[in-house]
């Protein structure tokens, strides 16, 4: 699975605006439909105060935080899966990311046109999944059909292996059919190992952002409610933030203007903050770190990855040439208040290959090549 979120919703939500906010990169953000067509690309600075804490504890000259990349796409029209609007092109670029960060709408502003007329985030988010279902639909039954046909004549494990991937087939297309994404088809990950050459778009995890005004920062209004309800039935998270406001915020370079501004806001930090970490979890990303005195960094490895493969990581040589880990968790450091305190208390501990790195874990990599 890539790396990266893709931006999504229909055209004129705040996709574009949101995304210069995040990234701090230029993108097309006009009040007319089809601004953006070619996706723009950012890398985002993950906040994560473990990384100061760490420093605080472990004298360096710098810090680095890790990133995700982030896409803005195009934005969706009804018949997308028909060519309508940019349609294959759109459904191209989504199938080239990761998760979905999906945008809705969720203010009331006249001098904004709306591709539909008026806001309506259950029609809206209605309008983009029944577009990627509808796509989906097409993929699986063109899958099926060809599954049919070299099928014939297979026996033993390539038989029962061709007959377990059009039972999951069948199951995804009777959901999809019901308007039901992928990813909730009630299917295992056994069931769905098949699917990495399918490239659904369904079976990606997705995001609700809903792009209010800033009144409706600190208390729901009708349109968000809307949202909670239909993620709650998708089980897919939900975040609110302003495009407008994290604009502004933005646009200030000064760190103590950038402070005030949140403090004035009520905000404790910027909303996109919290959506470049929740981002990450979308996609199943866990945060290591190495400390020593030339830098503290966080470090970015896919959950379940041993101690080689987040090596890999730093550097193709340290997985190769991998030895050990010496290992603790960046709670002990903070609890104990020293790397000196973490060893005489035996939390630092030697890992081998079979070690899977966790979420928090500070590593020192010994390898020889």
């Amino acid at each position: 699975m890539p790396l990266n979120c893709g931006i999504v919703g229909l055209p004129n939500v705040g996709k574009s605006t949101i995304f210069q906010a995040l990234t701090g990169t230029a993108a097309q953000a006009e009040n007319y439909p089809f601004c953006t067509i070619d996706p723009n690309v950012g890398v985002v600075d993950v906040s994560d105060d473990r990384l100061g804490r760490i420093a605080g504890v472990v004298p360096t000259e710098k810090t680095v935080p890790t990133t995700v990349e982030v896409i803005d796409i195009a934005g969706l029209v009804k018949g997308a899966s028909k060519g309508e609007g940019l349609g294959n092109r759109f459904l191209g670029h989504i199938r080239e990311t990761g998760a979905m960060i999906h945008v809705v709408r969720c203010f009331d502003d006249p001098g904004v046109v709306h591709v539909d007329g008026a806001v309506s985030p259950a029609r809206d988010v209605a309008t983009v999944a029944d577009e990627l279902a509808l796509a989906d639909l097409e993929t699986v039954e063109k899958r099926l059909a060809a599954l049919a046909k070299s099928s014939k004549g297979l026996a033993g494990e390539a038989l029962a292996r061709a007959k377990r991937e059009t039972a999951a087939l069948g199951t995804l297309r009777d959901a999809l059919g019901e308007g039901r994404p992928a990813r909730n088809a009630g299917l295992s990950r056994e069931d769905l190992e098949p699917s990495h050459g399918w490239g659904l778009l369904t079976l990606k995890p997705v995001l609700y952002l809903c792009n209010v005004d800033e009144d409706a920062l600190a208390q729901d209004n009708g349109h968000v409610r809307a949202v909670r309800e239909l993620a709650r039935a998708q089980g897919a998270p939900v975040l609110k933030v302003c495009g407008k406001l994290e604009s502004e915020i933005a646009s200030l370079d000064d760190p103590g203007e950038r402070e005030e501004f949140l403090r004035d806001a009520g905000l404790a930090e910027p909303g996109l903050a919290a959506l470049a970490r929740e981002g990450r979890r979308l996609l199943g990303l866990g945060t290591f770190f190495t400390a020593g005195p030339k830098e503290v960094r966080a470090w970015t490895f896919r959950e379940g990855a041993t101690a080689p493969q987040a090596a890999g990581v730093i550097h193709s040589d340290f997985e190769r040439g991998f030895i050990r880990a010496e290992v603790y968790h960046c709670d002990d450091l903070f609890r104990l208040g020293s790397e000196a305190a973490v060893r005489d208390a035996g939390r630092l501990r030697v890992e081998g290959r079979d070690y899977l790195v966790q979420d928090g874990d500070v590593v020192h990599f010994r390898f020889n090549v």
